[in-house]
Parts: structure tokens; C-alpha cells; sequence
């Protein structure tokens, strides 16, 4: 075997090695793209989440409050319940709001 046809197989080799590479980085840029649209899904998806969360909160509140008489407004466990349970919705408000920021 002469040195030209060393240098031609060495020469072939490194084109199907750049080849390969070139598909290889197109894969890559292509998962990454898939990646960030899986991302940007899932980020989707759990603020929609919080966001029925919260809701469901709101309900389960104004539920409560149904039944409650106006008597019952006094300084008593239901009434600190509430007040509990509306305090943890301003908290809740407040880390949304300071999401929303960033």
C-alpha cells in the first residue's frame, strides 16, 4: 500500500467523519429545539395548573363561607378558619405576583 492511497483512505475517512458530525450536530440542534418547546409545555401546563389550583381554592372558600351565618361572624373557630384561609390566599397572591415580575 503507497502513501497515496494511505492518504486517500485517511482523506475519505475524515469526509465521512465531518459527515457524520454535521448530521449529528443537526440532530442535536433539532432535540434541542424539542427540548425547549417540551419545556416551555410543561412551564405552560403548571401555571395552568396553579392557576385551577387557585380557583379551586377560591370555590372551596366562597363554598365555605356559604354556610355561615351572620351570627356566627364572632370571634369563633370558624370564623378564624376563614380569616386563616384568607390569608393564605394573599400569601399565595403575593408568590404569583413575584413570579409574574421575573
Amino acid at each position: 500500500m503507497t502513501v497515496t492511497d494511505q492518504l486517500s483512505k485517511v482523506i475519505d475517512k475524515t469526509s465521512r467523519l465531518i459527515d457524520l458530525c454535521s448530521a449529528l450536530q443537526e440532530e442535536n440542534d433539532l432535540l434541542k429545539m424539542e427540548n425547549n418547546d417540551l419545556k416551555r409545555t410543561l412551564e405552560s401546563r403548571d401555571l395552568k395548573k396553579n392557576e385551577l389550583e387557585e380557583k379551586l381554592r377560591a370555590m372551596t372558600l366562597a363554598r365555605s363561607l356559604e354556610g355561615v351565618q351572620p351570627a356566627e361572624f364572632g370571634l369563633n373557630e370558624k370564623s378564624l378558619d376563614i380569616k386563616q384561609k384568607i390569608t393564605d390566599f394573599v400569601r399565595e397572591i403575593d408568590k404569583c405576583i413575584v413570579l409574574l415580575k421575573k
